[in-house]
């Protein structure tokens, strides 16, 4: 799980722009994906500031500021810029007054800014910190998108999660992560992987080493994250088991508060793996979108049952 994020990662990867502290935005760290928006601070209130906050200016609080003389816009500058205060950030290509910016260099506080609205900017931003400072787990296994479902396989070390892997990337299928899947919890419902950045493309195949899924396939044959929406599990096959035949057997794994489906697929001579993940995936969607083959093989068979009952019934009437 990552502490913090510096206010350099947050300027270089959402496009912002500095109006000052440059020097600043390698030392400065966010830990919080919460925005303040100082409307009540800048009428001088300030019992309840939450400091360790990006402190986000939009046009009401800058419209306000500028109705406030120059005097008393410095002081609270000055009160609004602490030393947890991690950044200034302001929208709509507004520009800083020189008050603020003066306070904000005494203050040791950084300066950016944005040309997005208000609130589509402290939207963007608070996506991208919920993304960098969720709690992390790495999970073994190989993480694939099959008909747009994120699919993680697990399994033993050499039942073959890395040989499916590529065979679905041979059937036009991409490649998110291999052998080690980071994990992250995006929302209430939502579990995201993606690869570790020294595994980034890569596939590892026993035989011949290691290969670049996107140099050998494609950049349409890889992608950087997935939500990890269905879990399945390699095993091999074993007689004395009993499996799952109609699919009502529903098994789920948790990871952190959300719980993701999981199915047992046993493994042996014979079977073709990719091909039964493709179906998998595509039974997954359609009961996503309210069609359950299980319940209509259910409700057929209690339809047949009662058919026959009826038919019975008949029969002793007859006799």
């Amino acid at each position: 799980m990552a502490n913090y994020v510096t206010v350099s990662e947050l300027v270089k990867e959402n496009n912002l722009k500095v109006y000052g502290g440059q020097e600043l935005l390698d030392k400065k760290r966010i830990t919080t994906s919460d925005i303040s928006r100082p409307g009540i601070e800048l009428t001088g209130y300030f019992d309840y500031y939450p400091s360790e906050r990006i402190q986000l200016f939009g046009q009401t609080e800058s419209a306000y500021s500028h109705s406030m003389t120059v005097n008393n816009r410095y002081k609270v500058m000055c009160e609004i810029c602490r030393d947890d205060t991690p950044v200034l950030l302001i929208s709509r290509n507004i520009s800083p007054s020189k008050e603020l910016l003066k306070a904000a260099d005494e203050n040791g506080v950084p300066v950016i800014g944005s040309e997005l609205p208000t609130t589509r900017l402290s939207s963007l931003i608070t996506e991208f910190l919920d993304e960098k400072l969720a709690p992390r787990e790495s999970v073994h296994g190989v993480l694939v998108d099959v008909y747009g479902i994120g699919i993680l396989l697990t399994g033993h070390s050499g039942i073959g999660k890395s040989e499916t892997a590529l065979e679905l990337v041979k059937r036009g299928h991409r490649l998110i992560a291999d052998d080690r899947v980071d994990i992250y919890q995006q929302d209430e419902k939502t579990i995201v992987g993606e690869a570790p950045k020294i595994l980034n493309h890569l596939l590892e195949i026993r035989g011949i080493g290691i290969i670049d899924v996107m140099n050998l396939f494609g950049a349409g044959a890889v992608r950087t994250s997935s939500d990890v929406q269905l879990i399945i599990n390699l095993e091999d096959w074993q007689a004395d088991k009993s499996y799952d035949r109609l699919g009502s057997m529903e098994e789920t794994r948790t990871f952190f508060d959300v719980g993701v489906p999981q199915m047992t697929i046993p493994v042996k001579v014979g079977r073709n793996i990719s091909i039964i993940i493709e179906v998998a995936a595509m039974n997954f969607r359609a009961k996503k979108m309210g069609y359950d083959a299980t319940k209509k093989f259910e409700e057929n068979l209690g339809s047949l049952i009662q058919e026959n009952g009826q038919k019975n019934a008949e029969n002793e009437d007859n006799k």
